[in-house]
């Protein structure tokens, strides 16, 4: 069975908006529970504490998708950021590369650690 992969930025805004929502249930439950005040305000701020963590998330993905390389898709001719030396097309998953020596290579993330010497 083949796993699906995703490009390194639209994994990044996915786990950003997980953080949102799940604060926002987070908060919500502890609504839920304003008769257990010490309950009500852990939860509270636990879920602003993930609002804030999503904003931060979601600086950090603009901050680095300025920096990412543009290409253009061999696969489906759109245009999509690559981070590191390895990653998805965002529109069809399509497995690109900057670097020359890793060309015709099967996908692998572990392309993107720096080898230690």
């Amino acid at each position: 069975m083949k796993t699906r992969r995703k490009n390194k930025i639209n994994r990044a805004r996915n786990m950003a908006m997980f953080l949102v929502f799940g604060g926002m249930l987070v908060m919500y439950a502890g609504l839920l529970l304003k008769q257990f005040e010490i309950v009500m305000v852990i939860l509270m701020l636990l879920g602003f504490v993930m609002v804030l963590a999503s904003s931060a998330l979601y600086f950090l993905i603009g901050m680095t998708s300025t920096k990412a390389a543009i290409v253009t898709c061999p696969n489906c001719g759109k245009e999509t950021k690559v981070l590191g030396r390895v990653d998805m097309c965002m529109h069809c998953d399509e497995p690109l590369t900057l670097d020359p020596t890793l060309e015709g290579k099967d996908f692998d993330e572990k392309y993107n650690k720096r080898v230690r010497r």
